[in-house]
């Protein structure tokens, strides 16, 4: 099958889209790629839409990209008509053209996120209002003109409306291969014994918005102050940043990044014994699998997050779940992985190798290339 990868999105921001890519042709297909990245991140669009006097300069931005995918676009459609077409995460926009120039042709749209969501969860709008009415408008209108719906878990897809719902395929976020790389490089030696003066080393990586429940992990960090076998990495910034450093001011052994290049990210992670995950209580929290959850298993850490459905559904056993918002239950749950080292180990072990089995880019794909390739079109 040849696939067209279409739209403004960008790998080096959003994974997500670099992992189908790599999935698809890890199975066999052809990927031509066709993409004009925005280089708005989803905090830029989301600042301009609390600033709607910005809004020409994304128009202007969007436009400039979109002459470039059109020129590209015809000249792959003239050469060899791809098979399918796929548009990249926050695509809301994107589906519109590639709508307009690939009749006929199936597209699917990789709907991760959606723009009400995220709104909701970054405190733009709540479910009333004008903004909240525009951004469910944003979404309806990508999702009609899709006809495949590329959703992570079940519990996003009982989000969309009904016609959507309909075309939606499960299909996990998974992990680059780099990902695994990076943890078969930090395999550790279980011959030999771990040295107790090395903390457990235990990283998270995001955009500290209420959906990771960043306040939820600055109170652990305090709650473990006068724990010296436990150290942590904080990297990133965003809405909650100020108000988790503020709550995890009692420890001393926090280190703060605020950027780390994505080329250095997965060695960086690997480097450590345990990557959180989100352990926040909003709506948006219940749905999703994050990314850096799937990142942290193939890394070869264990993987600590909220125990929500989606999470117990996709983890099966291979990562430790806490109650969401739960301070208590996380800094427990760290200590008890301190005290016991063979434990660390053996999740360790079992969580990349789950991961292998589950993550990977071409075992990701599988559901969404017999999704399209069922599809039956006129031009086939």
């Amino acid at each position: 099958m040849r696939w067209l990868a279409f739209g403004t999105f960008d790998v080096e921001r959003h994974p997500r889209v670099a992992v189908l890519i790599e999935g698809l042709r890890a199975s066999g297909d052809e990927v031509v790629e066709v993409n004009a990245p925005l280089r708005l991140s989803t905090a830029a669009r989301v600042a301009m839409l609390r600033q709607p006097w910005r809004l020409p300069l994304l128009a202007w931005r969007l436009a400039t990209c979109w002459s470039r995918l059109a020129v590209a676009a015809r000249r792959e459609r003239r050469s060899t008509p791809p098979d399918a077409v796929l548009v990249g995460y926050l695509g809301h926009f994107d589906v519109r053209l590639a709508r307009r120039l690939f009749r006929g042709t199936p597209i699917a749209l990789d709907h991760l996120v959606s723009a009400a969501g995220t709104a909701e969860d970054r405190a733009l709008a709540g479910s009333g209002g004008v903004k909240a009415k525009l951004m469910r408008w944003i979404d309806r209108s990508a999702l009609r003109r899709a006809d495949v719906v590329v959703i992570d878990t079940l519990e996003q897809g009982a989000t969309l409306p009904a016609d959507a719902a309909e075309r939606a395929v499960v299909v996990p976020v998974g992990a680059g291969e780099v990902w695994f790389e990076a943890g078969a490089a930090h395999e550790p030696d279980l011959e030999t014994p771990h040295d107790p003066g090395t903390p457990l080393q235990v990283i998270f990586v995001g955009l500290f918005t209420p959906l990771h429940g960043t306040a939820t992990i600055g109170e652990a960090i305090a709650e473990l102050a006068s724990d010296d076998r436990i150290a942590f990495t904080m990297v990133g910034t965003g809405q909650d940043y100020e108000r988790c450093r503020e709550l995890a001011k009692p420890n001393p052994r926090v280190t703060w990044l605020d950027w780390v290049p994505g080329v250095r990210l997965p060695d960086l992670v690997a480097g450590h014994d345990v990557s959180l995950g989100i352990f926040g209580t909003t709506d948006k929290a219940q749905r999703v699998v994050p990314t850096k959850v799937y990142q942290g298993l193939a890394a070869g850490c264990v993987v600590v997050t909220s125990d929500t459905a989606p999470q117990r559904a996709a983890l099966e056993g291979s990562a430790v779940l806490v109650p969401p918002g739960d301070a208590g239950a996380l800094a427990d749950a760290l200590r008890s992985l301190a005290d016991d080292r063979d434990r660390l180990a053996k999740l360790k072990t079992s969580g990349q190798m789950y991961a292998a089995e589950r993550f990977r880019p071409a075992a990701v794909v599988q559901q969404l290339r017999r999704s399209v390739d069922h599809l039956e079109y006129g031009h086939r």
